[in-house]
């Protein structure tokens, strides 16, 4: 067997070992005659490996770290170990035994810490995983002499061979020597593009990578026996730092450990605690004095930092330090954000449009005239009394801000707006291909995962106990059906929830409203509305707070039953559920202002009651457009403020904090590992793990409800997700690049199942919009009278023609007011907002034709609305090229090249044949002019003529 030739570095405080156990020696894996142990000279010796960037001997670089715990012996402090695993030889290295102290000697039984039997077998897991390991390629080293006590870690290194191995197997697209110029505009497009640039540079980040380039390297999926074609000028750089993590972790998913029966990946180590933790290394520090410069740092700089808030990403340099996955998230934020900026612009002058009309909108002045004397029926039984239409003056010239025509118009826009944004997109994220080498690309069927993995391994178990013969097992829906019908009633339980603290919410407002009515002050009664629409809205936003981290563990658990096979189809399981869940959460109580609240009131005298007590609550008589404004404005922003933002800050600077804490009481008892450097993996091990961008694009896509759903009612909403999202992305790139783990990067093409939740939410937006000025607004009424009822072609009289009549002797028994003389005289009849017959008809208080004709005209604009925004929609889509015109001509233009390269690669080979054929021949005629005398006398010369050997 070869031996081990690598030697194991002792740290600086244990050098001088003068005495050592040769039993001990050969248990970690020494020979006495073969190996020699050093004493480590150099006063650091972690400056050599960068402080934990590099293997002991500074030369190999890290490229993924294993963490995993462990018991030390209470006979004091154990020695580091650090062993290097370059061959089979080291699966049977005790790698858990440590070396004996100074000047002693200690039999092996004496110095091994006393583990239970769970502790020994994850030991046993881990010396056969990581000799696998070692047979796949890799180069392993083990460090437990840290700063965190009971944790150690194992260092991986990819060698050329296994990164050249790993990449063909990827097909990872890699660049090629041939290099090609990009077409670049020409006359007045250059000029224009010249004059962007200029202007555009101060807002440009100061990075390499984001830099117009004019050229390009042909890439070409990488193979071992085409390696000339490749630029392999600098190997240590060919394969950075992400690809060279990338390929680790492939090895390490379809790396088995197969004790006890069973075979498990790092995944299912991982779940199992084998393993505490496993990830990529950052590549150094971002802050503090003599940092040498790196990617991580200049994201920080350029990327991460509030300061740079008006600068575009450096997406090319995120994707390069985290990959596409997380670039191409940080790309669509980006995108998003700048797509705000027109919608902000023109929900901006919608909303002055409104302010400049309020003193000429006649309904609203009609309201506020006192001289009309309208006495209006009470909001309550009995509490309330009779009031005048003129207290509710503000509401009206408030309803006017946002219930006015431009915002029809402004409707419209924000439903062509979602097309254009969807279009954008998309040729963004062709252009990204492009430059990212992805087009072709296609995702491969993922490793199962662990969970799946140990169902799997259950199940056939259990028939192996009843003595069957299985073939290899799998999941089927008979198994997953539990798990279904789990699924099924979880998800009624949490919507009939969402819809109870609703109704809730709407008896809160019925019974507050009525006690306030009974306030003796006239402040108190005229600020009831106000007072009821605020608080509840409160309560809407701190149970809606609550229950999205409730909705969001609980679509987690429903997901994790149903045992999906891989992390793909476990991701979108889990966005449809959560999504779903938090959609009705949020979306709920904006439904019922807009669509039911004030809809099923009934009339004086036969009003619709809730357990017999509680009268349902009516709109203001400006309509419920003004309440809906007010409840969409504070769900949107306290759930930005105060779910986003404060949560993304201040939950991670606790922990951060609490583990300092930690660290310091640690610290406290160990002055001398105090005073140590820690290592990049140690520092990093204390970060947050990465939880995945599901809970990043959750936030974004409820912001894109709030945004197109109901900006009828809103249009400041545009405003408010552009003010929040310059911050979120610089909050969420401080995360990524301080606060988080590095994650491992992950290859895709797209945005995957969110792009199809945004064109659902795009085309239900153009739905809810139709339905929210139809209905919700007083649009089409003011359209029916001005068109069929006004005696002068104006909006005189139509505050008059909404009112319904009702004789105040038709009351119920024990509904009339108590206070009849509240207002200092009798009323005989009082208005109330519907379509209905006067007292004095035939057929009193019967829906009157007004009604239907309004209803017919509403439904009519619904279906007009619905149909002319589908279709305007449709044509941008239509109208907007997928795919740029330059990238698809880039794309052909590197498809030719590539064939012209192998067809130059083929014509040399040919070539150098034929010379080598003509050789041949033309020695064989050489030895055929020579004498027979010669050629007898020298027969073996002539046998060498013709056995020249040809090589291609």
């Amino acid at each position: 067997m070869r031996v081990n030739k690598k030697y194991s570095c002792l740290p600086a405080e244990e050098k001088g070992i003068h005495i050592i156990n040769i039993r001990a020696i050969e248990d970690i894996g020494y020979d006495q005659h073969e190996s020699t142990l050093l004493n480590s000279l150099s006063k650091d010796p972690d400056a050599d490996c960068k402080y934990g960037l590099y293997f002991r001997d500074g030369k190999r670089k890290v490229d993924y770290i294993l963490v995993y715990h462990y018991k030390k012996s209470s006979a004091g402090k154990a020695l580091t170990r650090r062993v290097h695993h370059n061959d089979s030889s080291a699966r049977s290295t005790k790698q858990d035994q440590p070396l004996p102290g100074k000047g002693v000697q200690l039999e092996m039984r004496e110095s091994e810490p006393h583990v239970d039997y769970h502790e020994d077998d994850k030991r046993f897991r881990r010396e056969e995983y990581e000799g696998n390991l070692v047979e796949a390629g890799l180069e392993l080293e083990r460090d437990e002499d840290t700063k965190i006590h009971g944790v150690g870690f194992v260092k991986i290194h990819a060698p050329w061979n296994v990164l050249c191995r790993e990449a063909e197997f990827l097909k990872l697209k890699m660049p090629t020597k041939k290099m090609y110029q990009i077409n670049q505009t020409h006359g007045l497009l250059k000029k224009i593009n010249s004059v962007i640039q200029k202007i555009t540079e101060p807002i440009q980040p100061k990075v390499a990578e984001h830099k117009p380039q004019t050229v390009k390297r042909l890439s070409y999926p990488f193979s071992r026996e085409k390696q000339h074609l490749f630029d392999l000028s600098d190997r240590d750089s060919f394969f950075d730092s992400k690809t060279r993590s990338t390929i680790v972790y492939e090895i390490l998913k379809r790396t088995t450990c197969t004790k006890a029966k069973y075979s498990m990946g790092i995944t299912s180590l991982l779940a199992n605690g084998v393993y505490s933790a496993a990830y990529p290394l950052h590549d150094g520090d971002y802050e503090g004095e003599n940092v040498e410069p790196n990617d991580r740092k200049l994201l920080c700089e350029e990327w991460a930092s509030y300061g740079v808030f008006y600068k575009y990403q450096p997406i090319d340099l995120v994707r390069k330090y985290f990959g596409e996955k997380i670039g191409l998230y940080f790309a669509w934020l980006g995108v998003y954000t700048q797509m705000l900026i027109p919608a902000s612009i023109v929900g901006i002058i919608v909303f002055l449009y409104g302010c400049a009309t309020v003193d000429e909108n006649i309904p609203s002045m009609e309201m506020c005239d006192q001289r009309n004397n309208i006495t209006m029926c009470p909001l309550c039984d009995r509490t309330c009394s009779y009031w005048k239409m003129s207290s509710a003056c503000a509401t009206a010239r408030a309803s006017h801000l946002f219930d006015n025509p431009a915002t029809v118009f402004f409707s419209v826009f924000m439903a062509l707006w979602a097309a254009t944004f969807m279009e954008h997109w998309k040729r963004k994220q062709m252009r990204l291909n492009y430059r990212w080498d992805l087009t072709g690309f296609e995702e491969e069927e993922d490793h199962p995962r662990a969970e799946y993995e140990a169902k799997v391994l259950e199940k056939s178990l259990r028939k192996e106990h009843k003595h069957k013969e299985t073939d290899k097992e799998k999941l089927t829906w008979k198994d997953r059906f539990p798990a279904y019908l789990t699924n099924f009633v979880g998800i009624i339980f949490m919507v009939g929830l969402t819809f109870a603290i609703v109704f809730g919410v709407i008896i809160y407002r019925i019974s507050t409203a009525a006690a306030l009515a009974i306030s003796s002050t006239p402040s108190g009664r005229s600020s009831v509305r106000v007072t009821v629409t605020a608080t509840a809205v409160i309560i809407n936003l701190v149970v809606i707070i609550i229950l999205d981290e409730v909705y969001g563990c609980i679509a987690r658990w429903l997901t994790q039953i149903e045992v999906p096979k891989t992390d793909k189809n476990f991701e979108e399981r889990l966005i449809f559920k959560a999504f779903l869940l938090k959609f009705v959460n949020a979306y709920t109580p904006i439904f019922y202002v807009a669509f039911f609240k004030g809809r099923f009131v009934g009339r004086p005298g036969d009003y619709v009651y809730i357990f017999h007590s509680f009268r349902m609550e009516e709109c203001a008589p400006g309509g419920c457009l003004m309440e809906l404004c007010i409840q969409l404005s504070i769900i949107m922003l306290g759930k930005q403020l105060i779910q986003n933002n404060l949560f993304e800050i201040g939950i991670p600077k606790m922990k951060k904090f609490i583990r300092y804490m930690k660290l310091k009481r640690r610290r406290s008892l160990d002055h001398e590992e105090h005073m140590k450097k820690k290592q990049r993996y140690e520092v990093d091990y204390n970060l947050e793990p990465f939880a995945g961008l599901t809970p990043e694009y959750m936030e974004m896509i409820i912001q894109f409800g709030f945004v197109t759903l109901f900006v009828a009612s809103f249009p400041l909403a545009p405003l408010f997700a552009l003010l929040n999202n310059i911050i979120e992305i610089r909050l969420d790139a401080k995360k990524f690049v301080t606060e988080l783990r590095r994650p491992v990067a992950v290859r895709a093409k797209d945005i995957g199942i969110w792009y199809n939740i945004l064109r659902g939410i795009g085309k239900l937006a153009v739905i809810i919009n139709a339905f929210v000025i139809s209905f919700t607004s007083d649009f089409i009424p003011r359209l029916v009278y001005l068109y069929m009822y006004s005696e002068n072609g104006t909006m005189h009289g139509f505050v008059n023609h909404t009112l319904s009549s009702f004789n105040v002797s038709d009351f119920q028994a024990g509904t009339a007011p108590n206070d009849p003389m509240d207002l200092g005289y009798e009323v005989q009849i009082c208005r109330y907002k519907d379509y209905r017959e006067p007292p004095w008809s035939e057929n009193k208080y019967d829906i009157s034709k007004d009604f239907w004709a309004v209803l017919a005209a509403r439904l009519a604009f619904v279906i007009v609305f619905q149909n002319l925004v589908m279709f305007m929609s449709d044509f941008v889509d239509w109208i907007i090229p997928d795919i740029p015109k330059d990238i698809s001509q880039q794309i052909h233009k590197e498809k030719v090249l590539m064939v012209e390269v192998f067809m130059r690669e083929e014509q040399g080979k040919l070539q150098m044949l034929e010379t080598w054929k003509d050789n041949d021949k033309k020695k064989g005629e050489n030895c055929n002019n020579h004498s027979p005398r010669l050629s007898r006398s020298r027969s073996g010369s002539l046998s060498s003529c013709h056995s020249y050997p040809l090589d291609v």
